[in-house]
């Protein structure tokens, strides 16, 4: 191989040394059809961010992660996407579709011949079997990283794959691939400690199939079909699973039962010398979407924190409360480019046939390129004893108006006191 390429296995004392040469036989097979994907800032020329591609098509579509290109696709006036090829070789390419949701983009260079490429593989790899991932991990050249596939991530709302193996944040949109060399899977994310995550690669084959199918007309377009489609799917299978009672002190408060939203609790019980008693349980969906570095959407939190005065007064026990209130904040990251102001009204409500009185504040902000979608923070604060208290809320990034309400009405009728 010429000069960009570096061979690097990162081999744990466990791999044989057949799995070395199945690992450097894999890359010499698919060197030509792995690249660098560079994001270019258009007025510095200089790198931006980078991260892994591979061609898939003999025409020139090479897949990558979306978060690779998420400059180009929010600010195509500012920035430049091009590819680094095994051999040096370097021009520019064209964004051609994306799945957010996914973490996908296709992307084309400009070719004259047909072109080797990586196979898409036709069935998922068993549990165990042992994969390779590449990429170009922190600019470093090409790599192999031999690993295992563990299944699905079993807390994944959308499907994620458990890879055992080093997946380096600079392969983010690389291959991997079984000893057949066929793709199963892309580079996503990584939680360290040979943990990895991937992208299944029937979410690969799915983008691919639709932009042969019908291109996009436009990337902006896309981008907020996706996220409606997935919104509507996950408050539709939150709103449809069970919402189990569970008792919170002397408070009663839901939980869904499904396994991506996790659940956590804490109290100050070990404190002899707490002014008041406070116990916390709060619950999220551990994923989001995202869209830049400034921007992320998706993520759903719910939290309960049940407070009992000791030997404070009403009034002081009152004024801590509203302290305990103001702590509610957004469930995500935006910035004023992407969101309005919250916009937020109050209100005394007692449900229908519950036994709490709260006083409830329901705010919301519109995103500007998506004006379907909003971020929704609710927020209850029992008003009806005078030492105990409990504050309820939760926070929707990303939800179209109809199900924020749907789900505001389910939160509010699911709590009580005991």
């Amino acid at each position: 191989m010429k000069g960009f390429i570096t061979l690097i296995l990162l081999v744990s004392t466990s791999i044989s040394s057949f799995a070395v040469e199945q690992a450097e036989e894999i890359f010499k097979q698919l060197a030509p059809s792995l690249y660098q994907i560079r994001l270019i800032d258009k007025a510095s020329g200089e790198k931006s961010s980078i991260g892994s591609g591979f061609q898939i098509s003999s025409d020139g579509i090479i897949a990558t992660n979306y978060h690779v290109i998420s400059g180009f696709a929010r600010h195509p006036n500012k920035y430049r996407i091009e590819y680094l090829d095994h051999q040096g070789n370097k021009d520019e390419l064209i964004l051609q579709s994306v799945d957010v949701i996914n973490d996908l983009a296709l992307v084309k260079r400009k070719t004259d011949v047909d072109m080797p490429f990586f196979k898409l593989a036709q069935q998922v790899p068993m549990k165990g079997q042992e994969l390779f991932s590449l990429g170009n991990p922190h600019d470093l050249g090409m790599i192999v990283v031999p690993g295992t596939y563990n299944g699905l991530k079993k807390e994944s709302f959308n499907d994620r794959i458990h890879f055992t193996g080093s997946v380096n944040s600079g392969m983010s949109g690389g291959p991997v691939v079984n000893v057949q060399s066929e793709v199963v899977g892309v580079n996503v994310a990584t939680s360290g400690n040979q943990i990895g995550f991937l992208v299944p690669h029937d979410k690969l084959v799915t983008l691919f199939k639709a932009f042969n199918a019908d291109k996009p007309t436009s990337i902006e377009q896309q981008i907020s079909e996706q996220l409606s489609q997935n919104q509507e799917k996950l408050i539709t299978t939150l709103l449809n699973s069970p919402w189990k009672n569970k008792r919170l002190e002397n408070a009663i408060i839901p939980t869904i039962d499904v396994p991506f939203i996790r659940c956590w609790g804490d109290s100050n019980a070990d404190k002899s010398d707490a002014l008041f008693f406070a116990a916390v349980a709060s619950c999220s969906l551990d994923e989001n979407t995202y869209l830049s570095s400034n921007f992320f959407t998706g993520s759903i939190q719910m939290e309960f924190r049940y407070l009992q005065a000791k030997e404070l007064s009403a009034n002081k026990f009152y004024h801590l409360y509203e302290q305990q209130i103001q702590r509610a904040v957004p469930g995500n990251k935006a910035s004023k480019e992407d969101v309005s102001e919250f916009q937020c009204h109050h209100d005394i409500v007692k449900p229908n046939n519950q036994t709490i009185n709260s006083k409830s504040i329901f705010c919301t902000r519109a995103y500007k390129k998506f004006p379907q979608l909003f971020d929704v923070l609710y927020l209850s604060a029992s008003i009806d004893k005078d030492k105990q208290a409990l504050v309820s809320h939760f926070t929707i990034a990303g939800v179209e108006k109809s199900n924020a309400l749907a789900f505001t009405r389910k939160f509010m009728e699911s709590i009580s006191w005991k």
